[in-house]
């Protein structure tokens, strides 16, 4: 089996279930409780906390956790706009953000605030200018993806950065989520920015818990009220296995990150050296600007991409449309679309998402069954080859 969907979700690291396995085990008291099982759990939540803010290099009263990026997202926009409402009700959202983030900004629509979605060129990025326009005298966040889902697009964080550096009441977030191994972070989390979101089981952790970067004195109303977790922020007992397995599959993510995401770019390259000189073959992924190493979205013109998938998947070869989060409901990509992508071309788009577990001899199988399964569907369409 050959695994590229690894921007969907990727396999658990052995090391890091076994984690979670022995702090269900041996942990199992509730943080909350004031005996001694409950201090257990307290201190390896807590010590797991203090890692992950070393690793990203924060205090550990900045991290909070959550159950992924779904919740961290919708905290961070909902929450900013409800804490500080009393200041403006305008928000400043890419037009590709997640769902996460761009359903939450449309709910807060419906309940009366504005909205400026920005829209980005052809390759999927924002222009820090068009940033600096779309600002207001109400607007109260920033939020821009670090890295695109869907086509790997790394935005330009510092240049946006500095068009907030002088608005200082402006939350500025980030969705991290696709950043993680990938040696990103220093270039998408510079001082400036305020909130990110980040979420495990992108890398290698279990699926069901993440975390949020807040920044010290940043105003954010809370999502989950109950029981005063989380410094009163977030309420609900504690996933403390999850919590202290995400802290390992974090600390093994950024370990040899650099050679790890250089091994990642080497087979996209590949991949890319393959597909380009191919008749009918486009590719909408980044070529000779900032990307991010791990993924190519493509598509064969005339095929869809649901039909793409399963004929690799016949082949043992996994991959997406686009973003597994709307791969099953068969709509259209919202990142090829707001990069005015044709539809019926955007539906015909696929996406490999490379993890640094993934190999040479992947590479050169995937290049050994695409050409059979590509001349298939030119036969299909119709089509000769050169």
């Amino acid at each position: 089996m050959i695994y590229f969907d690894n921007s969907a979700t990727t396999k658990i690291d052995p090391a890091v279930l076994a984690t979670y396995q022995a702090v269900s085990e041996q942990f199992w008291g509730n943080p909350s409780s004031l005996h001694h099982l409950g201090d257990q759990a307290l201190q390896m939540l807590q010590s797991a906390r203090q890692q992950i803010a070393t690793l990203i290099h924060c205090q550990p009263d900045e991290i909070l956790f959550t159950s992924g990026g779904t919740e961290g997202d919708n905290w961070i926009v909902k929450g900013t706009a409800w804490a500080k409402r009393d200041f403006g009700r305008h928000l400043i959202v890419s037009s590709i953000e997640h769902p996460a983030v761009l359903n939450a900004a449309a709910a807060l629509e419906k309940m009366g605030w504005a909205v400026t979605y920005l829209p980005v060129d052809a390759q999927g990025y924002v222009r820090p200018e068009q940033v600096q326009a779309a600002l207001r005298d109400d607007t109260v966040l920033v939020s821009v993806m670090a890295v695109n889902n869907e086509i790997g697009t790394v935005q330009p964080i510092r240049e946006i950065a500095a068009v907030l550096a002088d608005r200082p009441t402006i939350h500025f977030h980030v969705d991290a989520v696709q950043a993680v191994g990938k040696n990103l972070l220093s270039q998408v989390l510079p001082e400036r920015v305020d909130f990110a979101t980040f979420s495990a089981h992108k890398f290698h952790g279990p699926r069901g818990v993440g975390f949020i970067y807040a920044k010290r004195g940043r105003q954010l109303v809370n999502l989950i009220d109950g029981g005063g977790q989380e410094q009163n922020h977030r309420s609900g007992t504690e996933n403390t296995p999850g919590i202290a397995a995400m802290s390992k599959a974090l600390r093994l993510a950024l370990t040899d990150e650099a050679a790890k995401a250089k091994h990642e770019a080497g087979l996209r390259q590949q991949l890319i050296n393959f597909l380009q000189p191919l008749a009918n073959i486009k590719i909408f992924s980044p070529l000779d600007r900032p990307a991010a190493p791990h993924i190519l979205c493509f598509a064969l013109t005339g095929v869809r991409g649901e039909t793409m998938v399963h004929a690799l998947e016949e082949a043992d070869i996994y991959l997406s449309t686009t973003s597994a989060c709307s791969s099953r409901s068969g709509v259209e990509s919202g990142t090829l679309k707001a990069m005015q992508v044709p539809e019926k071309l955007a539906t015909s788009a696929v996406r490999i998402s490379l993890d640094a577990q993934n190999t040479q001899a992947e590479v050169d199988q995937f290049k050994q069954v695409f050409p059979r399964i590509y001349q298939r569907f030119q036969r299909m369409n119709g089509r000769t080859n050169d």
